[in-house]
Order: structure tokens, then C-alpha cells, then sequence
């Protein structure tokens, strides 16, 4: 870890007592305990978040306990943000250490074309493969946390003499079940992913599965024993049974649907998010501009949370095969129905074969757009929102595509009327309020100053998870102290929150956004308020950004200002 550093504005310690508890903008806060590895730390962490959890306290979505640290996100207008600081701090006051999980044991294929990168694991520990083979299998393992991919546990700790570190270049594609080695860390890959850990073997098991309760084979606390097997033994992880899809539109007579024509650029279902699964590396996705979803839903009589679709740059063509109300929100990507346009932030009733069309963009970078009813896919996990990076939700987990076919759930209500909404316009950039924190602590008050004074461009490689931000060579961020224990730059993998504000050792901010991963090893700095994050989720590539610090009271006036519009629609 660092060296002595500053205590972070806003933060909340306990003399004494080894914690401190600092906001993650307006709708998070995080409790740190000692900066360690270790399991006892980890035990208290897991034993906080239980009892927390135990509480019910109202506007909790998600508790995700981590190395060494306790992450609750809340909704910001139902929650009692002080009342929960008082809750964690009783927690880890009187939390005893929680007990050991469940022991899991874990067939592995060692080497060979399951584990490419034993020889060099050898090699590193001046040992032969037989022997990293039966070291790494001599130790229990401890399942730390969860985060990366959904089901990736982070266990530890590998015996010092097979540590080696991660590859210098990461693979583009690493196979589903695959055993590696990061430093003293190990684990195993869910799903086919790029990555930069070791490859020593690879396991038959199914590491998570949507479908499955629970859905990951592992929890923090958990013990995990990994056993030889033999390589002949063919390890690739069996296929998860899926609940049955519902795109072919066959599944009620006489339902109303929505047929797919052209799916456009990359289009989505959302709905309001799949909080409740942090703590198993699930992300919370839902949509990128949450105020212009909201508007859609409300423009066709749905609950707000109901799913709908997220259009990016270019919009879909969709055939509606009943009648039924159809409102778009947000970007301005030149929608018209049956050839007559339809204005952004408006809604229409269409008939029998209507056809839904974009063409031009005018402003604005993601549509959304909602008919009464909501899209009804199947829910998995609790929400129907996609997440590509992870497979999850929506149609297969996937963007929509040509022949697509999305059924209709039952209209409850009738439409609203946005006359008196403002709209919201992007005209090449925009100015976001931050709150400081959770580890500013790892800069000093000149990087803060650097990041309010410098307009940010956003780069190409950016996407659902995060955009990448590129100033000058003079607006680049530097941590203070000393390097952390992973490499300049880099602390213990922490919570992530949205709007996050990662620096990672290049200097070049990480604007985190709705699919990002759950955990990450670069300090956040700051963190984007909940009301200003619709404006974020508007941007595209070239855009710009600027920031500037505000206060939690000015966050929720914001944030009161916005519900209360939405109400009204």
C-alpha cells in the first residue's frame, strides 16, 4: 500500500477501531478496514456486510463485501445515508469474525494445451511442472471476494514460490474454466474472457450459471481445494440448461409483440438494473441514461423499471405487430413512424404492422425506447437488463438482431405527457458535479485541481463499461506515495461504483459507467452524482468532458429536482 497519506474530504474514521467509512458519490459509501491481505481482515469484512444485510434498512440495493473493505450502494432518496454510517459502524465494532464457508473441491487438468503456461510458472519457480502441479494443490485456498466476471473468485494465498506474476501482455481469449496464477492470487475463469493471469490448468466445473441457484459455485469466505485430474479427461465446463427464450413470439397466442427488422447499431433491452448480485461479480448494467428511460416508460403508462429498449448512434428498425402506445427518449437520432416523424421525448399510438424507423442523428448518442406493457424476456437473476461483456439478460445476452422477435407484456395504464419536461440536449460535451472519493486520498489536492481544469476528450476504446479519457501530457494524474502492493498505480481490488473516476498508472482517467466490473485495482478519485450520470450516458467518442466538485447536499437537491420531474410527466 501507500505511505502516509491524507485522510480523503468526507471521510468518517473510528479511532481506534481500524476503519473509516468514506462516500462513493452520492448513492454509495464504503467502509475500509486495515489495508492487508489477510484472512481475518477478510473475515470481519464478510461478517459486516452479513450484518448489515441482517438490517433491511430501506433503500439498500446491493452489499458487496471485498478483501477489506464493505461497499453499500442505496438508493440516495429513500436511504438514511447517516443513519447506515452509524449501522456500519456498530457492525464492525461488534462483529465477530465470520466462520469459514463451505470447502469446495476442484478437478483440475494440469498443463498441456488446459495449462499453456505451466512450463513458465516452472520455469519462474525453478521447479519442475510436477511440483508447481502438487504445491499449488497442497494449499487450501480462501475465497476473498468476487469481482471481474460474474462467479470470478479471487482466492489466496499461493505458495511464494509458484507466485508469479501476470504476463506482460494479457490474451485476448482465455477459455471458459480456466485455472491461473497472479501473483499470490489464483482462480478461475467462468467464461471465456481476455485476461492476464497465468494459465497452469482447467476445470470441468461450471463456475457460475445464470440458471442455477445459487448462481456461483463460490462465496466470499468459502475454502477451495484444488485436485489433479487426469488430462485425458476432457475439462471444458459443461453447458448451462437455459430457461426457455421467447423470441420466436410463439409462446402466447394472440400476444403482442415487436419484430426486429434492422437492429441498428448496437441495440439492448434495459430495465432498471440487476442490483442484488455485486457480491457474486455481477454487474449492475440497466440503462446509460437512466432519466431518458425513466421518460419512456412514463410516456407509455409503465413502471419505471419496466424494460425497454437502448438504442446507441443508430437507431433499429422495428415492426410493431399490434397496436400499441411507442415512446422514444433521449438522443435524437431522427425517429419517424410510418414515414411521419417522431419527435425525441414524445410518444405515439401505433396500429397493426406500424414500423418504427431512425435515420439522421441530431444530437444526443443513446435512444430509448418503451411500449406499453414493457419488452417480457425471461428475468435472470432478478432484472432482464443485457450485459453482453457477461452474456447475461436480454435475448441470449446479446445485442438484438434482424429477425428478432420481442413479446409484450400486459398494458397497465394509460400514457403520460412530457409538454412540461425540459429536454435534454448534448451539443458536443458536457460538465459533470463530482463528489470526492472513495480513495482520493491517494492524490493530492493538485490533482484534484488538474482534474477540474482540464477538458477531457473521449477516446474511441470506450463503451457500456467505461470511457476512456484523454487530456494533454500535462493533465495526466499521478498517485502520491508509494507504489501500491500490485505495481505503481495500483491498490488492493476494491468495490467500483458508477461514475467512478479510475486513474490508472497511465495518468488518463476511466470514467466508469453502467456495465462496469464490480471490482478494480486503480483508486477512484472521484465519483460522478447520480443526477449528472444521464447526462455522462449521452456521450460518445470525441465528446468532451469537464468536472467540477459539489457537495452530497447540492447531489441530492439535483437528484430531487429530477425525480420530481419525472413524476409529473
Amino acid at each position: 500500500m501507500a505511505g502516509a497519506r491524507r485522510a480523503p474530504s468526507g471521510a468518517e474514521g473510528d479511532p481506534g477501531s481500524g476503519i473509516r467509512i468514506v462516500d462513493a458519490g452520492d448513492a454509495a459509501v464504503l467502509l475500509e478496514l486495515e489495508a492487508a491481505i489477510d484472512p481475518s481482515v477478510n473475515a470481519r469484512a464478510i461478517a459486516i456486510a452479513a450484518a448489515v444485510a441482517a438490517e433491511g434498512r430501506a433503500g439498500i440495493r446491493d452489499i458487496i463485501p471485498t478483501y477489506r473493505s464493505v461497499a453499500v450502494h442505496f438508493d440516495p432518496l429513500v436511504a438514511d445515508v447517516d443513519g447506515l454510517r452509524d449501522l456500519l459502524r456498530r457492525a464492525a465494532n461488534a462483529a465477530a469474525a465470520a466462520k469459514d464457508g463451505a470447502l469446495v473441491e476442484v478437478p483440475v487438468a494440469y498443463g498441456g494445451e488446459h495449462g499453456p503456461d505451466l512450463d513458465e510458472v516452472a520455469t519462474f519457480a525453478k521447479l519442475s511442472p510436477a511440483a508447481v502441479i502438487e504445491r499449488h494443490c497442497a494449499t487450501e485456498y480462501r475465497v476473498f471476494m468476487l469481482g471481474f466476471l460474474p462467479g470470478f473468485a479471487y482466492m489466496g494465498s499461493v505458495d511464494d514460490s509458484i507466485a508469479a506474476p501476470r504476463k506482460a501482455t494479457p490474451r485476448t481469449q482465455i477459455p471458459a474454466g480456466s485455472v491461473g496464477i497472479a501473483g499470490r492470487q489464483t482462480g478461475i475463469y467462468p467464461r471465456q474472457s481476455p485476461g492476464g493471469w497465468q494459465l497452469i490448468g482447467r476445470t470441468g466445473l461450471q463456475v457460475f450459471d445464470p440458471f442455477r441457484s445459487p448462481a456461483s459455485l463460490f462465496a466470499p469466505g468459502d475454502r477451495v481445494r484444488f485436485v489433479p485430474q487426469p488430462r485425458t479427461q476432457n475439462p471444458a465446463p459443461r453447458t448451462p440448461n437455459p430457461e426457455p427464450r421467447t423470441t420466436d413470439g410463439s409462446r402466447l397466442p394472440g400476444s403482442r409483440s415487436v419484430t426486429v427488422l434492422n437492429p441498428g447499431l448496437f441495440t439492448t433491452i434495459q430495465d432498471a438494473g440487476r442490483w442484488g448480485q455485486q457480491d457474486r461479480g455481477v454487474p449492475v448494467s440497466g440503462p446509460m441514461d437512466r432519466r431518458s428511460y425513466r421518460l419512456a416508460n412514463a410516456l407509455v403508462g409503465n413502471p419505471p423499471g419496466a424494460a425497454a429498449l437502448e438504442a446507441t448512434l443508430l437507431g433499429p428498425e422495428l415492426r410493431i405487430e399490434q397496436p400499441a402506445r411507442v415512446a422514444i427518449a433521449g438522443a435524437d437520432l431522427g425517429a419517424s413512424i410510418d414515414g411521419t416523424a417522431l419527435a425525441a421525448d414524445s410518444m405515439r399510438t401505433c396500429g397493426a404492422g406500424s414500423v418504427l424507423r431512425f435515420g439522421e442523428r441530431r444530437h444526443g448518442t443513446r435512444v430509448y425506447i418503451a411500449l406499453d406493457g414493457g419488452i417480457d424476456v425471461p428475468l435472470v437473476l432478478g432484472s432482464r437488463a443485457t450485459t453482453v461483456v457477461c452474456g447475461l439478460g436480454g435475448v441470449d445476452g446479446r445485442a438484438l438482431k434482424a429477425g428478432d422477435r420481442l413479446q409484450l407484456g400486459e398494458s397497465m395504464q394509460p400514457g403520460g405527457n412530457a409538454s412540461g419536461f425540459a429536454p435534454q440536449v448534448i451539443e458536443g460535451g458536457a460538465r459533470l458535479r463530482i463528489m470526492r472519493g472513495p480513495q482520493d486520498e491517494y492524490f493530492d489536492q493538485s490533482a484534484l485541481d488538474l482534474l477540474q481544469r482540464t477538458r477531457f476528450t473521449i477516446s474511441p476504446q470506450s463503451d457500456r463499461m467505461g470511457y476512456r479519457l484523454v487530456g494533454s501530457e500535462r493533465s495526466r494524474l499521478t498517485m502520491q506515495g508509494r507504489p501500491g502492493p500490485f505495481g505503481p498505480g495500483a491498490m488492493i481490488s476494491d468495490a467500483t461504483f458508477m461514475g467512478g473516476l479510475q486513474i490508472p498508472p497511465s495518468g488518463e482517467p476511466i470514467l466508469l459507467m453502467a456495465d462496469r466490473q464490480t471490482t478494480g485495482g486503480y483508486p477512484q478519485i472521484a465519483t460522478v452524482i447520480t443526477a449528472d450520470l444521464p447526462l455522462a450516458g449521452q456521450l460518445a467518442p470525441g465528446d468532451w468532458i469537464e468536472f467540477a466538485l459539489c457537495t452530497r447536499n447540492e447531489a441530492i437537491v439535483a437528484l430531487r429536482e429530477q425525480e420530481e420531474a419525472l413524476r409529473d410527466v
